[in-house]
């Protein structure tokens, strides 16, 4: 009976280390589709199939990654909608500083094992 209790223990641990890797990863994945716009879908993907299964700590960095998508996803069109303007250059640059700090926030609560303090916010 004790080994079986040792043994879930650790099952519960490792699944807890594969969640949060798999959130790291989906960080990545946001940063990277600055280049490549299909690892940004791939991203906000893993974030759904995973947020139900998460603790509630890593549940709010999957929050904060799934609105990280969409509002980014929102700022992005109205920049490429603004670049028959000059100031849509400048739209686009700020996306890519707004989309950097934003990752590397969530990934300094991820390492911390700390919840996301503002998962539902629009900035940083």
């Amino acid at each position: 009976m004790n080994q079986k209790g040792e043994g879930m223990s650790e099952t519960v641990v490792e699944h807890r280390r594969s969640t949060e890797g798999t959130a790291k990863l989906v960080y990545i994945l946001y940063i990277v589709s600055m280049v490549f716009a299909l690892t940004g879908i791939v991203g906000i993907v893993v974030a759904y199939v995973n947020i139900d299964d998460a603790p509630d700590w890593l549940k709010s960095h999957y929050r904060f990654q799934i609105r990280t998508f969409w509002i980014g996803g929102l700022y992005l069109i109205i920049s490429v909608l603004f670049l028959l303007v000059v100031i849509g250059y400048f739209m686009l640059l700020v996306w890519v500083i707004w989309l950097i700090v934003r990752c590397a926030k969530g990934l300094k609560y991820l390492d911390q094992k700390q919840p996301h303090p503002k998962p539902t916010g629009w900035f940083f």
